[in-house]
């Protein structure tokens, strides 16, 4: 007899949904027991939910297709939610199996009852399942929802007894995104606009594929454009072996700077630039007064940005260009203290052909993007794109497990690293390919800037204590050796140069707990 929960299963497997990253409790042990009954599903247990939320969307952002979450209720849900917030803001498909409890027991006000939908439409589609017999409809509709487009964050919540009672034959369908590849109107008014003069093109999404950045440097090379890249996009080819453009700055003076002189700013699968946060005397939109802002790819509805820059550069005329070769500085370790500077010219050395770089690194990230990035080989980048913070090792857990054959690197701050510290023994328990850098300033260095930006009044002792790391100092060798991480800590260049090339000669994760003077 198929059950509901066999119906969820199967049908999603068909729709194309190959691992499921699961943190279970009662109300979800038939699904439990239909995972067993897939064996083309891979299960991936986390520890904490929000390292299967972080996983599977970075599994997600590598493939481009769904993966699944399997999670406890209400609170089960809520422990992921932070991750799945980080996944909307950066468009990514994932579909979430939240376990509820039995419809009839549900007037009892049981200890773990929740309101989970009130949870779960915070950061996208959701559904409940209402009777076993829509379970096999239900599932194939989460999918089609999670991949949009635009790729979404999909909830299912499931009571119970629809997952044990007998349930439908599983569907067969293999939904996909149906991207749009022409602008339509809009190309024409971002020709005109940047054939003005004083036009800027912000690039995101699918921009940010090799295809998409040379398109943009055709443009570029056109109309005399500046080309910036969104601040914390969700996925970014980078290397010698494309054009490199600037970030947007992060703090809001800097951003605003940047556009000063824009007229008009063309959306490339961007949003439109604001400041992450409000301060005083500081605006929240970086465009100047009576710039014109141009739609040339909304990934909201769908048009795929690559090759509507490619459309613009065809409709310019652009030349087709030839890069310029890029000069890249050698390295050579001289025992110097390790800062961000050095420390990002040894990773920019060292940095494997067609690795994938999680950077979670908070300000030692910011130096890498904007200064070392670039002189790296050709390596694929992955963001904090919505600013939760302990996005960085589940996410390389799951770009780990979608791409087998590269080698994954961790750039994790130490502050937000702790958040999801859980997943170095999923790391472990699937022998996933991932380096952690844990970039260890023992500090929230992000928030002391912040803390000094405010310009009210000189923080105090008690203001500062909430920034720092130490008392005690956390020991990372010591902590993942606790979850069976090989693991050493460096202080110099050349230490970590060498760490580096031992953790890319071996199988499995490693962790270097690379400490900044």
């Amino acid at each position: 007899m198929n059950t509901g929960a066999f119906s969820l299963v199967h049908t999603a497997m068909r729709a194309g949904v190959e691992v499921c990253f699961a943190n279970p409790g009662t109300t979800e042990m038939p699904i439990v027991l239909a995972l067993d009954r897939a064996p083309g599903m891979r299960v991936v247990l986390g520890l904490f939910e929000g390292v299967c939320t972080g996983a599977a969307d970075g599994w997600a952002r590598m493939t481009g297709r769904p993966a699944a979450t399997l999670l406890h209720l209400g609170p089960g849900f809520a422990n992921g939610i932070a991750n799945l917030h980080n996944a909307r803001r950066a468009r990514t498909p994932v579909v979430n199996w939240i376990g509820d409890h039995a419809t009839r027991h549900l007037a009892f006000d049981a200890p773990l009852t929740s309101d989970i939908s009130a949870l779960t439409g915070s950061v996208g589609w959701t559904r409940t399942v209402k009777s076993a017999d829509e379970m096999a409809e239900a599932s194939l509709a989460a999918v089609e929802a999670a991949l949009g487009p635009p790729g979404r964050v999909a909830s299912l919540i499931i009571p119970a007894d629809c997952q044990w009672e007998p349930g439908p034959e599983p569907l067969s369908a293999t939904p996909s995104p149906a991207l749009r590849e022409t602008p339509g109107p809009a190309l024409q008014e971002a020709a005109r606009l940047l054939r003005k003069g004083r036009g800027g093109i912000l690039l995101g999404g699918n921009a940010l594929t090799v295809p998409g950045l040379h398109a943009a440097a055709r443009v570029a090379a056109a109309t005399a454009c500046g080309v910036w890249i969104e601040t914390f996009p969700s996925c970014q080819e980078c290397g010698r072996h494309v054009p490199l453009f600037p970030a947007l700055p992060y703090f809001p003076e800097q951003a605003t700077e940047a556009l000063a002189n824009v007229a008009s700013l063309v959306l490339a699968g961007a949003r439109e630039p604001v400041a992450f946060f409000a301060y005083p005397n500081q605006p929240s939109r970086f465009l100047p007064d009576g710039a014109a802002l141009c739609k040339l790819a909304d990934p909201e509805v769908g048009v795929d940005a690559a090759l509507a820059l490619e459309a613009l550069a065809q409709e310019l005329d652009a030349p087709t260009g030839v890069m310029p070769p890029r000069t890249v500085p050698a390295f050579v370790p001289g025992g110097r203290p390790l800062t961000p500077d050095t420390l990002c010219r040894a990773m920019a050395a060292f940095t494997p052909e067609n690795a994938i770089v999680v950077n979670e690194a908070a300000t030692t990230g910011l130096t890498w993007n904007a200064e070392h990035a670039s002189n790296a080989a050709p390596h694929t980048m992955l963001f904090l794109t919505g600013g939760a913070i302990g996005q960085g090792l589940p996410n390389a857990l799951g770009a780990a497990l979608a791409c087998p054959d590269r080698r994954v690197i961790a750039f994790q701050a130490d502050g937000s690293g702790l958040y999801t510290l859980q997943a170095l023994w999923s790391m472990v328990r699937e022998n996933a390919d991932v380096t952690v850098v844990v970039c260890a300033n023992r500090r929230y260095r992000i928030l002391q800037t912040e803390l000094a930006r405010t310009g009210i009044a000189e923080p105090g002792p008690k203001a500062q204590a909430l920034t720092d790391l130490t008392r005690p100092v956390i020991d990372w060798p010591a902590l993942a050796k606790g979850f069976g991480v090989p693991s050493c800590s460096v202080h110099t260049d050349g230490e970590f140069a060498d760490a580096l090339l031992r953790a890319f000669a071996e199988r499995g994760p490693s962790l270097i707990e690379a400490v900044l003077a």
